[in-house]
Parts: structure tokens; C-alpha cells; sequence
């Protein structure tokens, strides 16, 4: 199916990567379900959708928490009548320590929405594409769920067992029509990088080692979307499992 025909259900599409990819689904012909926890800035990315001449509608949500997602996955299919494309791609950031200072706080809210998030959507969304006998899921892991990053370690485990949700679900639904891959984006130029000097700043803690971005500088948002409606379509259509890093060159 091509992106012109698809339902596309994309979390954390209030900003960043999540809004950069709506926009080129929507921009694409695809008919958009956009989940955030901030309403705000999900009605936002809607405006701009339909400002360019899309179609959507925004959901709110907490996606750590179950009743929320199965209201989004219900509001999607009553809305549309299915869903093609999962994009679970909302998460969060640590705040940059060392292991023995991480909070037990922040620990877990590294895996209710990294870990949890990601669970509950392919959970959910797999109810639905297995009756439908088709449909394809893109889950936003990290570089750090392929290697150990500094004083990130909560983070890095919570994306490391992104990759394992992904190969594994992959697996058991390949022969169901369903497939599932991962992206590994290093940094972008997004306000959740943007908010790092700050992050850093206020915490007076500078980690001893820091990413090496090869190529000079942050990949732009556009490049991962670009990824992610590639996965989404049947040019990929040999690839389930699949990790597949976006990063500059920052895991060589």
C-alpha cells in the first residue's frame, strides 16, 4: 500500500521527529492520527497538517498508560475503520548522571514511557493489523539502544530493550502479515537536544565522554522522517526486525 492510501497512528507527534513525519505522511496523501501528552502542542501539528491541505485528528494521551492507548488505537479505527502504520515514537531523556545517582524516579520514567510506551502501542496495534492481516510498525530506538552512552545509562537500557521488544514482536508476527523495525536515530536537531546545554548547565554535571557527530553536525528531523515513510511503505518490503541506525557515523 502505497503512503497515498495509508492510515499512518504516529505518538509524540507534538514536535520533533513525530511532527516532522506527520507533516510528510499527511503531505504524502496519508490520513493522520496524531498522539502526544502535551495537547497543546499535538493540536498544533494538527493545524499545520490541515494547513497544508492533510487530514487528520490529534488524540491526547499518556502513553504509559493503558486505558490512554487503547482510547487512541479505538479512536483511530472508529475514525478511519483501520490502521496501516504504527510510528511509536514517543519518548524521553535522562537527565545525564552517573549510575549510583539516577534517581529511582527518573529510572522509571526511562521505561513507563520509553519501555512501557512502545509495549503497549505494538500491543494494542497488533490486535488490530492482525485482523486486518497487514500492517507495518516503526518504533524509535537510539544509538543508545546499539551501544552504552555515558551518564545515560536508565536511558540506554530503556532503548536497548526497545530493540529487543522490536525483533522479538517481529518474529512472532512476520508469517501475519505485520512487519516491525526499529530506527536508531543519533542526535537531531530537535528541542530535545536543543534543551541539553541547559540540562547540563543546571546540573553542573559534564559527562567524561560525550557523542562524536562525524559528520559535523546533527541530522535534521526531515532525515529521519524521510526514513520512517520509507519503512512505512512497500519499498521496504523485504524488512522486518531490522535496527536500522541513522546516525552520521556516531556508532563507528
Amino acid at each position: 500500500m502505497s503512503n497515498t492510501q495509508q492510515v499512518v497512528l504516529i505518538t509524540g507527534a507534538g514536535s520533533g521527529i513525530g511532527r516532522t513525519t506527520s507533516l510528510k505522511f499527511a503531505s504524502n496523501g496519508a490520513k493522520v492520527v496524531l498522539v502526544d501528552y502535551n495537547e497543546q502542542t499535538g493540536n498544533e501539528t494538527l493545524k499545520l497538517v490541515q494547513e497544508q491541505g492533510g487530514e487528520g485528528i490529534f488524540v491526547q494521551a499518556n502513553v504509559g498508560n493503558s486505558e490512554d492507548v487503547q482510547r487512541y488505537v479505538n479512536t483511530a479505527v472508529e475514525t478511519y475503520g483501520r490502521i496501516d502504520v504504527l510510528f511509536n515514537n514517543a519518548g524521553v531523556l535522562q537527565n545525564f548522571s552517573l549510575l549510583a545517582d539516577i534517581k529511582e524516579s527518573e529510572f522509571d520514567r526511562m521505561f513507563n514511557v520509553n519501555v512501557k510506551g512502545i509495549f503497549l502501542g505494538m500491543k494494542y496495534v497488533i490486535q488490530v493489523m492482525e485482523k486486518q492481516g497487514a500492517g507495518v510498525i516503526i518504533n524509535t530506538a537510539s544509538t543508545a539502544g546499539v551501544r552504552a552512552e555515558h551518564s545515560m545509562a536508565a536511558y540506554s537500557a530503556s532503548k536497548h530493550a526497545v530493540v529487543s521488544l522490536t525483533k522479538s514482536a517481529a518474529l512472532e508476527y512476520v508469517k501475519k502479515g505485520i512487519r516491525i523495525n526499529a530506527i536508531c536515530p543519533g542526535g537531531v536537531d530537535t528541542a530535545l537536544t536543543q534543551a541539553v546545554p541547559v540540562m547540563l548547565q543546571e546540573s553542573g554535571y559534564i559527562p567524561d565522554e560525550l557523542p562524536n557527530m562525524r559528520l559535523g553536525r546533527y541530522a535534521q528531523p526531515e532525515e529521519l522522517a524521510e526514513m520512517v515513510v520509507f519503512l512505512a511503505s512497500e519499498k521496504s518490503s523485504y524488512m522486518t526486525g531490522s535496527i536500522v541506525v541513522v546516525d552520521g557515523g556516531l556508532t563507528l
